[in-house]
């Protein structure tokens, strides 16, 4: 598998790009966030890739962080997210967004994204609920054992984008007998009304 490129942007074409690695183009689909992040032609880069072998192609997908690979990675589990559906999530939300929704488990935010209707968002809420994605990959949230709930909902905060002193204060006044998926719902609330 190949699992990072290094080299020369030769080529930009939205979501495509081509990379030369030693004299070897690689044509490499990105979502837009890594897109606008890329730099000029010409230009040296280091991208994280998931490689996808299929009968007929051959298919490398970049990211500029560890964490949007592990999203989507995580994203193409899902029943009826294929590659292309898992790049226009990220193209359309960042991997902090993508947590919050699944979070929340907001649907409007997830059918914004183009080729996302209501069906397919609600099947990617419902297979991905409870988990946290991160640079590690996904994991799911209940399956942590924590003396104390308040650090996983803290943690679960902190990788949705959140500053540590925000979720320090959103998990102050938790109930410790709160399941975690609710916990992590009633911390969003509060951290919402505080803004």
């Amino acid at each position: 598998m190949i699992g990072r490129l290094t080299g020369t942007v030769v080529a930009k074409q939205p979501p495509q790009i081509i990379i030369d690695v030693s004299g070897v183009g690689y044509e490499v689909d990105v979502p837009m966030s890594t897109f606008y992040a890329l730099p000029a032609t010409g230009e040296r880069v280091q991208l994280a890739t998931h490689h996808v072998v299929r009968e007929d192609a051959h298919l490398l997908f970049g990211f500029a962080t560890e964490e949007e690979r592990a999203a989507f990675r995580q994203l193409i589990k899902v029943t009826g997210i294929g590659p292309k559906v898992a790049l226009a999530v990220l193209s359309g939300l960042s991997v902090a967004e993508l947590n919050q929704a699944i979070a929340t488990q907001d649907v409007k935010r997830l059918t914004r994204v183009p080729g996302i209707g209501n069906k397919t968002a609600e099947r990617l809420l419902l297979e991905l609920k409870g988990k946290v994605i991160s640079a590690t990959g996904a994991k799911t949230a209940t399956a942590t054992i924590s003396p104390n709930p308040a650090d996983d909902v803290t943690n679960a905060l902190l990788a949705l984008g959140y500053s540590e002193k925000e979720a320090i204060a959103a998990c102050r006044d938790l109930p410790l007998e709160l399941p975690l998926n609710d916990a992590i719902r009633q911390a969003l609330k509060a951290l919402s009304k505080a803004k």
